[in-house]
């Protein structure tokens, strides 16, 4: 009989991934080949290169001038927020969205203001609720493809009509988080705002390799900018920290090089678990869940299950604490701006996953 332990967690970011054996097999390489090469704090040549030929092959114009390696996607969100934000900027973060994007902009003197989009047209795009959220002193626009927590994937055309937008504020920057660009269950490719047309050098993407790209731990990211804005954030990286370790980037290299399988076998491994948690919340009376193209998580409604006496922020906290109690971690929906709703990773091992379910299943139930 299988043992569990008191609590599971499925609110963790990170996936149960080992390494690829290919980033594996190429660090051990490097390892006995001796002395590591020293990185500028753009990062190593070969590797910016290789990010920038990644997306040529998806029809960008990105060239290795553009592409800054950081210790992490995060430190690449916080170098392009100090590089760009004057106090009093504003930056607009579609939402539900990550809610580490708050602290990130105001340590760097910005102001976080919320667009939300709607649960019930699936968080689609609005041109017009776009334009009137726009003020002069709105700097940035963010937005996540796909996103955490929800793992809605925006389409070409539905990116399309969001820069139609856009592109009538010249001085506005588009910050897109493609972070977990490879976990996709759609359909073709996802799109990235990269392959657009950037002629008022407005688009910026961050990325990583923790996600979609299994290096777990490594602590590699990278920003995509318009050349002077990269240049910015590699000027206040200098100040302020140190180039990656030379065999992290060697690792993002080979992961880099072999993007395509490595993510592609990511999907496959999670394809079962995914249905698992599909079927579960199909199962559970009064929860409504749109289950999402991207990432690895759900994140289902679960708003009829509040107590309706209490606040929504409040009673969604409540939820969460009845949930841990009984043995299951999520993340609460409010701390992305959507209280009620739960993000819940299925990017855990088989066995724990279904005994989560369980737990919520009969936690819901009990009321």
């Amino acid at each position: 009989m299988l043992s569990f332990p008191d609590s599971i967690s499925l609110a963790s970011g990170y996936g149960s991934f080992l390494p690829p054996a290919v980033v594996v097999g190429q660090v051990a390489t490097a390892l006995q080949a001796g002395a590591a090469a020293a990185s500028s704090i753009e990062g190593l040549p070969e590797l910016r290169a290789a990010i920038a030929r990644r997306y040529q092959r998806q029809g960008a114009r990105v060239e290795p001038g553009q592409v800054v390696v950081t210790p992490g996607a995060k430190p690449a969100l916080f170098a392009l927020f100090n590089s760009l934000l004057q106090p009093g900027d504003e930056v607009l973060l579609l939402t539900p969205n990550w809610f580490g994007f708050r602290g990130l902009v105001e340590k760097a003197g910005g102001i976080l203001r919320s667009l939300p989009l709607d649960p019930a047209d699936d968080y689609a795009f609005h041109a017009e609720k776009l334009e009137a959220a726009l003020t002069p002193r709105t700097r940035i626009l963010v937005f996540s493809n796909p996103n955490n927590p929800t793992g809605r994937v925006y389409s070409r055309p539905e990116l399309e009509s969001l820069l139609s937008i856009t592109r009538q504020h010249p001085d506005l920057v588009v910050l897109a988080d493609e972070i977990y660009d490879g976990i996709h269950f759609g359909p073709g490719r996802m799109t990235s705002l990269l392959e657009f047309d950037d002629s008022q050098h407005q688009h910026v993407v961050v990325n990583g390799f923790s996600k979609s790209l299994a290096l777990i731990g490594w602590s590699v990211g990278y920003l995509v900018a318009p050349t002077a804005i990269a240049r910015h954030c590699s000027a206040w990286l200098f100040t302020t920290a140190t180039a990656v370790a030379a065999l992290s980037q060697v690792a993002a290299l080979a992961a880099t090089e072999n993007a395509e399988a490595i993510s592609r076998e990511l999907c496959a491994g999670l394809i079962s678990n995914r249905e698992m948690l599909r079927a579960g919340l199909a199962a559970i009376p009064q929860v409504q869940n749109h289950f999402p193209a991207g990432t690895y998580y759900a994140f289902p409604d679960f708003r009829a299950f509040l107590n309706s006496e209490l606040e929504p922020t409040t009673g969604s906290a409540e939820l969460a604490a009845r949930l841990r109690g009984a043995g299951v971690e999520v993340v609460d929906g409010a701390s992305c701006g959507a209280p009620g709703f739960y993000r819940l990773s299925y990017a855990v091992p088989e066995p724990l996953l279904r005994e989560a379910l369980r737990r919520l299943t009969v936690t819901l139930a009990a009321g």
